[in-house]
């Protein structure tokens, strides 16, 4: 007789199947990631979750409005007021995007003393969008994308190299990179007096020893693409270049309003959504998406464009709410849905993970040895731990 295993210590079936999904992404051909800000908010500084939701943005700003009016001696709540009038939005309203989107268009046709206060107070609400974003500091850990890097841009000679596309401005995969010693290709020259070229993304980086003929690829190299723009980003007027400028106090961003799509057709960002949509429809492609709602039009389209038109697209997206968004509900989202449709009448591409980004990570598979690089970077940080 078999001695039946106690049930406590069975084998899950569902987190076997997700890491089964996993290995295969993480070796396919060609590895395309999406990262939206689900991948931000396990980052933490003292326990507390540094990166801001919409809603804390908008928190943020109605509270950083009321108080400076209390300190002008105004009507305690009048900038806030004229805000979401002029806007023509509710004083209560909870949806960010909305409200700086209608602001922006309120902007276009107001009367001029009234267009000239809606653009001033816009102006205070991006600069207080942008020092929340502006969250990373040395002493803060982010140790889940660094394992994250680990697993999925290690990459055998023999496949290309891991795109990863972020709707974030932080800098967390970029800190991530420089302290586990992975190499960013973003677009960006590398030198003292580095501007964005688009034609970085074709270059690549060898090891080459002294005194011998053989090239070898290194491993730890990701392309990254920053396709909202980025918080050390800085576009210069004068030379029409846009640089990388650490600290910069006018970072060129996206930000959530209406724009989007159209901005996203200007340079740098059409450059990154141009080799997105193309690498969508390259054959042997997987693309796991994280932490990204579909909530942005410009970048759902072309996902759903490729699942239909390139059969050799596997899709693999991991949220946290991905039941409600996908099950066609009220608060269901129609890209996601499309997605669970697809998946009910037997499309074998297509998975649907309901977690969040640190819960993904360990269940990824470490499909390539560390290397000696990532050791000894390992050991140099915990010396510089031990002597602090």
């Amino acid at each position: 007789m078999e001695v039946q295993q106690p049930v406590e210590d069975r084998p899950d079936p569902a987190t076997a199947d997700i890491r089964r999904i996993l290995s295969s992404a993480v070796r396919a051909q060609n590895l395309v990631i999406l990262t939206g800000l689900g991948t931000s908010l396990c980052v933490l500084k003292n326990g507390k979750r540094v990166a801001p939701t919409m809603w804390d943005l908008l928190s943020r700003i109605k509270e950083i409005f009321n108080t400076a009016d209390i300190a002008e001696g105004a009507v305690e709540g009048a900038r806030w007021k004229s805000f979401v009038t002029l806007a023509n939005v509710a004083e209560d309203t909870e949806d960010l995007e909305q409200l700086m989107s209608r602001a922006t268009t309120a902007a276009e046709f107001l009367p001029d003393e009234d267009a000239t206060s809606v653009r001033a107070l816009l102006d205070i609400a991006e600069g207080i969008i942008r020092d929340e974003v502006d969250f990373m500091e040395d002493t803060i850990e982010v140790p889940v994308h660094e394992a994250f890097l680990r697993r999925v841009a290690r990459r055998s000679a023999r496949r290309a190299r891991t795109k990863i596309f972020t709707t974030n401005y932080d800098a967390c995969f970029e800190t991530a990179a420089r302290r586990s010693a992975f190499v960013v290709v973003d677009g960006f020259a590398f030198g003292s007096e580095a501007h964005f070229d688009s034609s970085q993304f074709s270059y690549d980086v060898v090891r080459r020893a002294a005194g011998e003929e053989k090239s070898d690829f290194i491993e730890n190299l990701f392309h990254l693409y920053k396709i909202h723009g980025s918080i050390d980003w800085e576009f210069n007027e004068n030379s029409g270049q846009i640089a990388k400028r650490p600290g910069t106090k006018k970072p060129l961003l996206i930000y959530p309003k209406s724009t989007k799509y159209e901005l996203s057709f200007s340079q740098p960002y059409i450059e990154m959504m141009g080799t997105f949509q193309a690498t969508l429809r390259t054959p042997n492609t997987t693309l796991l998406v994280i932490g990204f709602g579909f909530n942005d039009k410009h970048i759902s389209e072309p996902i759903l464009g490729a699942i239909k038109a390139n059969l050799s697209l596997n899709v693999v997206v991991v949220n946290p709410d991905i039941e409600k968004s996908s099950d066609g509900g009220a608060k269901s989202n129609s890209y996601l849905s499309a997605v669970g449709t697809l998946i009910d009448n037997g499309d074998a591409r297509l998975a649907l993970i309901a977690g969040k980004f640190e819960e993904l990570v360990p269940m990824v598979p470490d499909v390539i040895a560390e290397t000696e690089l990532e050791r000894h970077a390992e050991r140099v940080r915990n010396m510089g731990r031990v002597n602090g």
